[in-house]
């Protein structure tokens, strides 16, 4: 079992307004004191997403630089890392050490459907924050029923829905394959991508799943080709999505392809992939890409390269997951100014539906903005198509309501 204990500290380049809520009297709830704000995370250092790790070590170095300036009202963050090796038992049994064992104040941002999705009921019987969630499931905005779980990224089904669109709109008469993760992810998605085609569903002609234990998903890549697809959807995360693509390309197979925007990262998707088999895969995003060449004077790139150069050299810089990674961050700094004095889990909750912010690293016109009702934090993107060595956005914003 992995600790990574990490506080960071650091001033912010991107100004951001506390919208007020600092109450004349302090208030704590089990993880704060004067000094200190314990916040909690589950990563899989370990297992099948070990990829997505990045995002625990960089979020465990933008709160080291905000501790060395001084933390958030006086007070140090001390953020708690556990490996889970995206096992849902395991995430369990971590929760559980986090919030009974460790006392945080909340829970940031644990990643994966399948993990969140075991400790979802629990989080919330306990009344324990459990916000900013690495995974995209629908079932993430339901306030009335789990006040006391919020995720972050557009929604799978919105997001699949803004796939289904395009194809309607550019391949309307598009026979489609869809090769999925055996779990709520993958059903989630697939369920999105239905929904959004409509009647056009039927062009669905093959959907294959796959599980978590597999070693490889090439031999159902070669039952996709049989059913002869225009269009194939590689929903996974980035280690069986690589697989997909470079298999893809050793047949000699070309079809228009769609990756998940949680598996559009260069480093653990696409270079195992393979650059030259990735041209023109095709997907979704809302933030911005640090290996574009028209963000390399962009302010607030400069400032994240700065920081990764600083806090995180060992961080890869052509990772996306490192850019998703402190834009949560500074999403989450902001919600501790907000809720000032007052650090009881009913505050933490209440700013965090009470968010309205830009941070520099979204695409331009897109925002985080919460409310009591609406848990989605993110509800933009656009379309983004791999070329040479970057990610190119394309067309307009496009909003995800479902």
């Amino acid at each position: 079992m992995r600790h990574l204990g990490y506080v960071m500290c650091g001033a912010l380049a991107v100004a951001f307004v506390a919208t007020g809520s600092a109450s004349a009297d302090k208030k704590y709830g089990p993880g704060a004191s004067d000094t200190d704000i314990k916040i909690g995370n589950i990563s899989p250092y370990s297992g099948p997403a070990s990829g997505y790790a990045t995002i625990a070590k960089a979020q465990a170095a933008y709160f080291r630089m905000i501790n060395e300036s001084g933390g958030i009202n006086g007070r140090k963050i001390n953020y708690i890392s556990y490996d889970d090796a995206y096992s849902p038992p395991k995430t369990v049994e971590q929760a559980r050490k986090l919030v009974e064992s460790d006392e945080v104040l909340f829970l940031l941002s644990p990643l994966g459907t399948p993990g969140n999705s075991a400790i979802h009921k629990y989080m919330n019987q306990k009344k324990v924050p459990h916000v900013f969630l690495t995974t995209g499931a629908s079932k993430w905005d339901d306030p009335k029923h789990f006040p006391w779980t919020m995720g972050f990224l557009n929604n799978y089904r919105s997001e699949a829905d803004i796939y289904a669109q395009y194809i309607l709109r550019t391949m309307p008469e598009a026979r489609i394959g869809v090769l999925y993760q055996n779990d709520d992810f993958g059903k989630d998605y697939l369920a999105g991508l239905r929904e959004g085609l409509g009647e056009r569903a039927r062009q669905i002609v093959a959907e294959i799943p796959f599980e978590l234990s597999t070693p490889t998903v090439e031999p159902m890549v070669v039952a996709l080709k049989a059913a002869n697809p225009d269009v194939v959807f590689h929903i996974g995360t980035p280690k069986f999505v690589a697989q997909g693509i470079k298999k893809v390309a050793e047949l000699g197979w070309k079809p228009v392809q769609f990756l998940p925007n949680t598996a559009t990262s260069i480093v653990n998707t696409l270079r195992p992939a393979g650059l030259d088999n990735s041209q023109g895969v095709l997907s979704a995003s809302y933030l911005k890409d640090s290996t574009d060449p028209k963000w390399a004077s962009d302010p607030a790139m400069t400032e994240w390269y700065a920081f990764m150069d600083k806090w995180y050299p060992d961080g890869n810089k052509s990772d996306s997951l490192n850019v998703y990674a402190y834009v949560v961050a500074q999403v989450t700094v902001q919600l501790l100014k907000q809720a000032g004095d007052d650090l009881s889990r009913d505050n933490i909750m209440k700013q965090a539906a009470n968010l309205d912010l830009v941070p520099g690293l979204l695409l331009p016109g897109i925002r985080v903005k919460t409310g009591p009702d609406d848990y989605r934090p993110l509800q933009q993107m656009q379309m983004i198509r791999f070329k040479g060595e970057s990610w190119e956005p394309f067309g307009n914003l496009l909003d995800s309501q479902k």
